[in-house]
């Protein structure tokens, strides 16, 4: 899993080759931690049509708030520099792959 900072973000995420997942999270969130195994889970089955990958929204605000992230754990799919599905909050990994289904 990539981790993202400010200076990486948009060659990691925006210039990517394939579909980037990126959560956007923090130490102090449950949740966070939670989803952050299932992430590895789907990472490991799709990797070769998506990169997933996190960034920490204490650590990079001019992130979060460039995509209006309001709370933690958010998950950006973003494909040819655009964000083209949100999801907010954890959800168990079917939840999620279904949430994403048709977007990588």
């Amino acid at each position: 899993m990539i981790t993202l900072t400010s200076e990486n973000f948009d060659a990691e995420v925006l210039r990517a080759g394939k579909p980037v997942l990126v959560e956007f999270w923090a130490d102090w969130c449950p949740p966070c931690k939670m989803i952050a195994p299932i992430l590895e889970q789907i990472e490991a089955e799709h990797g070769d049509r998506l990169t997933v990958a996190k960034i920490n929204g204490d650590d990079h605000p001019e992130i979060v708030s460039r995509y209006g992230v309001m709370g933690f754990p958010t998950l950006n799919l973003y494909r040819d520099g655009e964000v083209v599905r949100q999801i907010i909050g954890a959800k168990p990994k079917r939840a999620l792959l279904a949430d994403l289904d048709g977007h990588f």
